[in-house]
């Protein structure tokens, strides 16, 4: 039966099965053994430096290894901060969640009806376009709006401001498809609701009750902390220390800048499983406004990106063989992160790392404490099969555009391949791509590798149909409408 955390006189969580009891898993979580097995796993994947925490039968346990800077050697320790990219998505969607509970607003709410300075260039979208839809990604806006819109409090408000002529990636309701826009806006949002920038209330709403002393969002704050350097390279070997801590601008901060220790993460999630309550009986969020946002609002067709099995509101949801768990992945200029929830277990897992092959460090890891600490059976690697499949190419040659992305689909001289893209705004961010596509199912192939944030060997590349009978093709969670 599914247990969830409760907290006790002593200020600290534990763990009881819904009829009131305390969970008699009776699990031990042995330090000795997995530090030990943290710091093989991290050396053979060429991972510099980790931070691993873990929330088990109501405790936080932190473990660190490696080095914080392959330049200057100082080692990793437990209260290090590292950049949590896209895990920010969760903290901006707990506190919309709050202003939700305090009926400043609904799921259902149309955000220009709040938010008037948001716009599209489809005025019927931006007149439907709603909170639930940004917070699940299904309203259509895109991933890929780089904008810098400066260092001052007006950034968010900037942003917004400039994203008014960005087009949609597909018209609202008709697909999920991962998108940082939506989530800037939603940043502005809290802040016309609480009259507070989006880095203040993240402070006053979030860290401050959950007594998150190791959690910030500006690199100033960070300074205070041992901190993570970011690392690049080529798979296999160690990584160089990359030429900037972190290139994104401040407006990035509701979608992809939370700077925290594992730890913090750990007890910010901790909050969630226990129905919204701090360890101190401090109502953070409502019990309904926590369950809300594990509840399936979409399916997911590419399963394998992020491991994603559904969406809910700021959570990846997914579905281990029967057994539900939510959590997020993040990924900033060589750091990753992942955050792994399972509610049956009253787990928490935290890993955050600063550069070399940190999906397989994860994928071996969790694999790991998963199956011991919560029954949890992860999925295999994405591949393709041995003997792949015979699939008809015709329906999906073509080009596909998603707002600063084109991908052509053709045939090679050995089969299939992928062309990506990046153009207008984005045009600079790398040259173009062209990979082998290999058929896994008649409509997943496996392109060859994009770098450690994606699976183990190949990168997903799923086609499916918006519900409004338009192809599309998802490549990183984007959907990619057919356009010629």
């Amino acid at each position: 039966m599914p247990a969830t955390l409760n907290w006790n006189s002593d200020g600290e969580w534990t763990a009881q099965d819904e009829w009131g009891m305390r969970d008699s898993a009776g699990r031990r979580f042995e330090r000795d053994r997995w530090q030990a097995r943290l710091d093989e796993l991290r050396a053979a994947h060429h991972v510099p430096g980790a931070t691993l925490a873990v929330l088990v039968d109501g405790q936080v346990h932190e473990l660190a290894s490696g080095v914080l800077h392959r330049g200057t050697g100082v080692e990793v320790t437990t209260d290090s901060v590292f950049l949590s990219g896209s895990i920010a998505k969760v903290y901006t969607a707990t506190l919309v969640m709050r202003l939700i509970d305090e009926g400043r607003l609904t799921l259902d709410t149309p955000v220009a009806d709040v938010l008037t300075e948001f716009a599209t260039p489809d005025p019927e979208a931006t007149r439907t376009i709603t909170v639930r839809q940004l917070l699940s990604h299904t309203g259509g806006v895109t991933n890929d709006f780089n904008h810098d819109s400066g260092r001052g409090d007006d950034c968010l408000a900037r942003y917004v401001e400039a994203a008014r002529d960005v087009p949609l990636d597909c018209p609202p309701g008709t697909a999920v498809s991962y998108g940082g826009l939506g989530y800037v806006v939603l940043g502005r949002l809290v802040e016309m609701l609480t009259g507070r920038t989006w880095d203040q209330a993240l402070k006053d709403l979030l860290f401050a009750p959950l007594g998150l002393e190791r959690s910030m969002t500006l690199p100033e704050e960070a300074l205070r902390f041992r901190v993570a350097m970011s690392h690049v390279g080529e798979d296999g070997a160690d990584p160089d220390p990359a030429p900037a801590w972190d290139l994104m601008p401040r407006s990035a901060g509701p979608y992809g800048r939370v700077i925290v220790s594992a730890g913090d993460m750990a007890r910010f999630a901790g909050m969630h499983l226990a129905g919204g309550l701090a360890p101190d009986g401090t109502r953070v969020l409502s019990a309904a406004a926590a369950a809300a946002m594990t509840r399936r609002e979409t399916d997911v067709p590419d399963k394998w990106t992020v491991s994603a099995d559904g969406w809910g509101l700021g959570w990846t949801l997914y579905d281990w063989d029967g057994l539900p768990g939510y959590g997020h992945d993040g990924a900033a200029i060589g750091q990753y992160a992942y955050l792994r929830v399972v509610p049956h277990a009253g787990l928490a897992l935290v890993l955050m790392t600063n550069g070399g092959s940190a999906r397989l460090l994860y994928a071996d890891l969790f694999r790991e404490l998963l199956a011991e600490l919560a029954g949890v059976t992860m999925p295999a690697p994405f591949g393709p099969p041995a003997q792949p499949p015979a699939v008809d190419l015709d329906p999906l040659l073509g080009t596909y555009r998603r707002e600063g992305v084109v991908i052509t689909v053709r045939r090679g001289d050995g089969g299939p391949r992928m062309r990506y893209e990046f153009v207008d705004g984005m045009k600079d961010m790398s040259p173009p791509l062209d990979m082998e596509l290999v058929p896994v199912t008649p409509g997943v192939f496996a392109a060859s590798g994009a770098g450690p944030s994606f699976s183990e060997d190949y990168m997903p590349v799923v086609f499916a149909t918006l519900s409004n009978g338009t192809p599309c093709v998802y490549v990183g969670m984007r959907a990619a409408p057919k356009v010629a």
